[in-house]
């Protein structure tokens, strides 16, 4: 009789960002505001999971992890991107995110707290555009063999109503 085999789940290096700005400055110099946090672009239609690793700020402090995860996605209008769950595993955020409007970079706010009671702050940057084709709406001008129009950006000319 075949034995049922596990699956392990790994989240994908593709999608982390790790903790910024606990890099020593040399004495006598300022420090820059290093640039914003960013994820890769996503999709409207994926499903994925996003990492945020904290691991520079527990350097030292072995033991210490993730113990509790706030997380705020600006905008948040209907159809807008939207948190399935968020989990940790020891100094890893893991967020899983869907949906979003093309055209649209979202702001995830993130407040973490840590077993020893350190508290971080961080807000990422997620790009959604449209990666695959996007549907024809139904009221698309097409022409007779078939090709849907386009405007300068690339959106279907419709017919007016």
């Amino acid at each position: 009789m075949p034995t049922p085999a596990t699956h392990v789940w790994k989240p994908s290096n593709a999608r982390t960002v790790v903790l910024d700005s606990f890099i020593p400055v040399p004495r006598g110099s300022a420090a820059v505001a290093p640039p914003p946090l960013n994820w890769p672009t996503k999709d409207p239609a994926d499903v994925l999971d996003y990492q945020f690793d904290i691991s520079p700020a527990l350097i030292g402090n072995d033991g210490d992890a993730i113990a509790t995860l706030d997380v705020i996605i600006e905008p948040a209008n209907p159809g807008d991107l939207a948190l399935n769950s968020a989990t940790s595993d020891g100094a890893v955020a893991v967020l899983w995110l869907s949906g979003g409007q093309p055209g649209t970079v979202y702001l995830v706010n993130l407040m973490i707290t840590t077993l020893n009671g350190r508290t971080i702050n961080r807000s990422i940057l997620l790009p959604v555009l449209y990666l695959s084709v996007p549907p024809i709406p139904p009221n698309a001008l097409i022409t007779d063999a078939g090709v849907v129009l386009t405007d300068q950006n690339g959106n279907p000319v419709l017919i007016s109503p």
